[in-house]
């Protein structure tokens, strides 16, 4: 008889064949799901982030995968420190940040490089060219070369996910923290990646004590001058091995142009530039100078096309190496397709299109260009709206924040007057008092930016007898970045329950004596408490709570406007709530949108809005 005719043998034909169809998997996957794979695959067991666009979905993603630690520390120089110390213990580990979070963590960053680790550190940051949603354009690769340590950057999620084991084995052979640097288009965009849910990272080795070497890692001066050679001869290295990596490899094609290129933008000048010679830079610090002559002995003219800074530019040039690149790409903005060949026609590089194209290109931005302008406004309900419209009728100076409530500086609120970066608003506040302006101020930062940067400036103005009134708009959540937890949501990233840190409980027990806490859309009720502070000429605290409306989805029912009573004065409108729409003489009001927060029922001058 044969054997396929038994049901258990046909069965156990088809588990194995669907088996192995499944261990060769392709997966789209976004650059940050790649990396938070890649580093599970590689055996990091630790992970430490704060959330920051376009890097959030990193820790987010690994968090996911069995028999990993993963936190949300208050800022990123805290998840720095969490990650060094699990590499300072034996165990692999990867902090994720944004460009400007790399800043915060610096201190940690630069002193990591001297101590050097015992097991791998991969630190994951994600540029934002084009400042899709950041306060600066700033581009990291300065870190690398400024903090003595590698760098390597992905064009693609499969790049991202093999770079991640690579930078890991390359910490340990180096003994050097590894950054993969990473932007917008590489974190957001998807690409194939291969996917084997069979594979498992190797098994974690037994703890062992920890290794005790003052001379490495207790940086006091005497310590650290030894370490700074160490430093410098670790670079050398690190460019001989660049030099030898894969990671970096010419692709050949015709001797008119040669170009260097890494990252997203490798992608975007493979396009247009077909027939190139190709230096594709997967380690782009150090940078391979040897396979950089080669390529410049291979064709007439080198081009560095790079976004931001002119970071391979000036070192290709300092090697002697002749270089075109920011004479004919800009050192502002992100980059495109479009952008490089327009640029390279500009410059005579490349012939112009045909042009059908042109036609098609240019009646493709005449489109866009008419489509109606949608500026980015608090959701409706939102409790920081009737904050901002007290704020604003009350004509103080906000020193504002990063989050939700940055939004308060846009028309129809123009409530805000200062962001800068995460937690300044209470200190510029408290030197604007300190600086004896006439008008009355007030600093505004949202409850998740109050444990990552605020709790030191909150100090600071009561140590140093200020009188800032500093309002914490707690919506008991992060919600600029998806709603990610803090420690005053009692909950962990692994959706473990924690400590809930108590905000009022916080700045009571620092010794503020003047602190309340409001219900935004109680509107009368806070403009009181609001004077009542601002009058006291004494530092105070006032705790704004409304949960986030998307995480609470709570809605009641929707305020009507009375046709005969609504003179369409516009009062309403101002506070810059979407459901609210003027039409035919009268405003109306959308239910689909309305979640009957009440605040447009407060306003009207007319009593023409009615809450059932």
């Amino acid at each position: 008889m044969n054997s396929l005719k038994r049901p258990e043998n046909r069965r156990n034909l088809l588990q194995t064949f669907w088996k192995g169809r499944l261990n060769k998997l392709k997966k789209l996957m976004t650059g940050n799901e790649a990396v938070a794979y890649g580093a599970y695959l590689s055996g990091v067991k630790v992970g430490a982030a704060y959330p920051g666009t376009p890097s959030t979905q990193i820790m987010e993603n690994f968090a996911t995968y069995p028999g990993v630690f993963a936190e949300w520390a208050p800022n990123e120089k805290v998840s720095m420190d969490v990650a060094i110390g699990a590499a300072f213990a034996g165990t692999r580990a990867m902090v994720s940040t944004k460009h400007v979070g790399l800043n915060v963590a610096a201190d940690s960053l630069f002193y990591a490089v001297y101590t050097g680790i015992n097991a791998g550190l991969l630190i994951c940051c994600a540029d934002d060219p084009g400042m899709h949603s950041s306060q600066n354009e700033q581009d990291n690769r300065n870190y690398a070369k400024f903090a003595k340590l590698p760098m390597l950057e992905p064009a693609d999620s499969e790049e991202a996910k093999q770079f991640a084991g690579v930078a890991l084995e390359m910490s340990e052979t180096f003994d050097t923290p590894v950054i993969m640097r990473f932007v917008t288009r590489t974190s957001h965009s998807s690409s194939v990646v291969d996917y084997d849910p069979d594979q498992v990272p190797p098994p974690q080795e037994e703890p062992q004590p920890y290794k005790r070497n003052p001379q490495k890692h207790v940086m006091v001066p005497a310590f650290a001058r030894g370490r700074h050679p160490v430093i410098e001869e670790k670079i050398k290295k690190l460019s001989e091995y660049a030099d030898t990596s894969s990671l970096n490899r010419i692709e050949p094609g015709d001797d008119s142009i040669g170009i260097i290129a890494a990252g997203s933008v490798y992608n975007y000048a493979r396009e247009v530039f077909p027939n190139a010679t190709f230096l594709k830079l997967g380690m782009v610090y150090p940078l391979p100078k040897e396979k950089i002559r080669k390529l410049a002995s291979m064709v007439k003219k080198v081009v560095v096309i790079e976004e931001l800074d002119p970071f391979f530019e000036e070192q290709v040039s300092f090697m002697g190496v002749e270089v075109t690149g920011k004479s004919i790409f800009p050192v502002i903005g992100e980059f495109s397709p479009s952008l490089v060949r327009s640029c390279a026609e500009k410059a005579g590089l490349i012939e112009p299109e045909k042009k059908e194209n042109e036609t098609a290109a240019s009646e493709a931005v005449g489109k866009a260009a008419n489509l109606p302008i949608r500026p980015p406004i608090l959701c409706p309900g939102c409790g920081h709206r009737g904050m901002f419209n007290v704020l604003r009728d009350a004509g103080v100076v906000v020193l504002g924040d990063i989050g939700c409530y940055t939004l308060g500086a846009a028309p129809p609120l123009n409530a805000m007057h200062f962001t800068g970066c995460m937690g300044a608003s209470i200190g510029v506040a408290h030197g604007v008092t300190k600086g004896n302006t006439t008008d009355r101020s007030v600093a505004v930062l949202g409850d998740s930016t109050f444990f990552h940067s605020g709790l030191h400036p909150v100090i600071d103005v009561l140590y140093n007898k200020g009188t800032t009134t500093t309002i914490i708009a707690d919506n008991s959540t992060t919600g600029m970045t998806g709603h990610q937890e803090h420690p005053g949501t009692g909950l962990t990233l692994q959706r473990e329950p924690a400590v809930t840190v108590d905000i009022e409980k916080t700045v009571r027990g620092f010794g503020y004596e003047k602190v309340d806490v409001c219900n935004p859309y109680d509107m009368d009720n806070f403009r009181k408490v609001l004077e009542d502070h601002l009058e006291s000429g004494q530092p105070s605290v006032i705790i704004v709570k409304k949960p986030c409306v998307l995480q609470t989805k709570e809605k009641h029912t929707p305020p009507r406007i009375d046709p005969e009573l609504c003179t369409d004065c516009g009062t309403c409108l101002d506070v810059g709530c979407s459901p609210l729409v003027q039409e035919d003489g009268y405003v109306s009001i959308d239910p689909l949108l309305c979640n009957g927060c009440g605040l447009c029922v407060q306003v009207c001058p007319m009593e023409a809005i009615i809450q059932e």
